[in-house]
This record gives C-alpha cells, structure tokens and sequence, in this order.
C-alpha cells in the first residue's frame, strides 16, 4: 500500500501536538466529547442530507480501497502486454486464452477474453471506455461526499462555538467559571477547521488521485488490449504503451 496519507495525518496531528505543549498545555484541554461529538456527528449528518444513503454508506464502506491502494507498476503492464502480444502473434489470439486467466488485472483479463470471444474492435473499445467511465463516476462521488464534509466542518464548528458562548452569557454570575468555559467553547471551532482540513478534504483529495492513476492504467491495458486484437507486433505494442506512461528512455530501447 502507499501509505503518504496516514503518514501525512500522523505528520499534521504530531505537529499539533507538539505546538500545544509548547504552548504549555496539555493535549487533553482540546479533547472535550461535547464539542467533538458536535463537530464530527454533525459533519456526518450533513453530508449524508447532501446525498443518497446508498452513495453514503458506499463511501465509507469503500474508504479501505481508496487509502490502502498500491500503484501498479505501469512497466510490469507493458511487460506483460508485450509477451502476449508476441504469442498471439506467433500462435493466433485463441492462443491466449489460458494465459488470459492467469492475469491478476481483472480489467485486462475481461478486456482479452472479450477480444478472444472476438468482440468488434469497435465494441470493444465502447465497452472498456464505459466501464472506465463508470469507474470515474463512482470515484467522483465519494470524493465530493468527503470534500463536501470538509466544507461543513468549519461552519458547524462555528455553529458549536456559538452554542457554547450562549451557555458562557448564562453563567455570568459566575466570574470564576468564566475563562474556562470560553476556552471550551472554541474547540468546537478547532476540531471544526481541524478535521476538515486534515480529515475530510485530503480523504477527497486521495480519492481523486487514485482515481487518476487507476483510470490511467485501465488506458494503458485498453490500449495494449486493443492492440494485441488489432494484431501489432510486440515492439510496436511496447512503444506505444511506453509512449503513453511517458518513459523516453525504455522507448529508445524498444525502436
């Protein structure tokens, strides 16, 4: 897995941490339930009204794939493409029908077995382009549900914050009591800009990414595909498809 969002987080929240010792206080001061139970349950709530249950639930069941994700290596695709593009040249496409079942990148193994069925280029090529699209739509909407939640966590912190001043014009007949519950009420604005900009929007952030680099690589394993049906040879297959992953160097060796 790339782990540079928990590293990330681990990073921002340390540094926080750290500030808030230096400052002479203690971490505990800004862990109060009430204000964070405000903040978190309410950025939950809103950003569920904001769309349907089954894209909410789906978001955060599907969270796992999103920040566990491990980069495909873009030269062990071409690799591979190039070797069965090579045996279907010498031995025909029926011939990669045992060896379309050992590939482990389930895009590109439906994509050959498509082509071995002898699926119309043209078909083809709408069918995988769709199923990138799909992919693409679903990834956008879990990254607006979390940039969503990023954008209301400041205000509802805010909205917490004024909840709690207006208990502090309560207890005014008690000056001693005073100074702390002022300070207790601006944590709700704390865990407010906190989680949004160190929760909620580089979650929103990573989802996109990973979007990009997924429906970067199921390209470049429609482009190997398709030109494996087409019948290129493998050295014209391995320069195109190092052309698209933007390698100079392996394409020079590959001419």
């Amino acid at each position: 897995m790339d782990p540079a969002t928990f590293i990330g987080m681990a990073v921002a929240f340390g540094a926080i941490i750290v500030s808030i010792f230096l400052e002479g206080s203690s971490p505990m001061s800004v862990i109060l339930p009430g204000p964070m139970l405000l903040v978190i349950g309410g950025t939950i709530g809103a950003g569920l009204a904001t769309t349907t249950l089954a894209d909410f639930i789906g978001g955060f069941t599907g969270l796992g794939r999103y920040l566990m994700y491990k980069r495909r290596d873009a030269e062990e695709t071409v690799e591979l493409v190039v070797s069965l593009a090579d045996r279907a040249r010498r031995e025909g496409l029926l011939a990669l029908e045992d060896a379309a079942r050992d590939v482990d990148d389930e895009f590109l193994r439906d994509g050959l077995q498509a082509a071995i069925d002898g699926t119309d280029p043209e078909d083809l090529r709408a069918m995988m382009e769709a199923k990138i699209d799909g992919r693409r739509a679903a990834d956008r909407s879990v990254a607006k549900l979390f940039a969503d939640m990023g954008g209301f966590a400041p205000t509802i912190g805010i909205i917490g914050t004024v909840v709690s001043l207006v208990h502090v014009l309560e207890n005014l007949a008690d000056p001693s009591s005073i100074g702390h519950m002022i300070a207790a009420a601006f944590v709700a604005t704390l865990w407010g800009l906190l989680s949004a900009n160190l929760i909620w929007l580089p979650i929103s952030a990573r989802v996109k990414r990973v979007s990009e680099l997924e429906a970067a690589h199921m390209e470049l394993a429609m482009e190997g595909m398709l030109a494996i049906q087409a019948g290129s040879g493998p050295r014209v297959v391995g320069a195109r498809l190092r052309a698209l992953v933007g390698d100079p160097g392996k394409q020079k060796e590959a001419a």
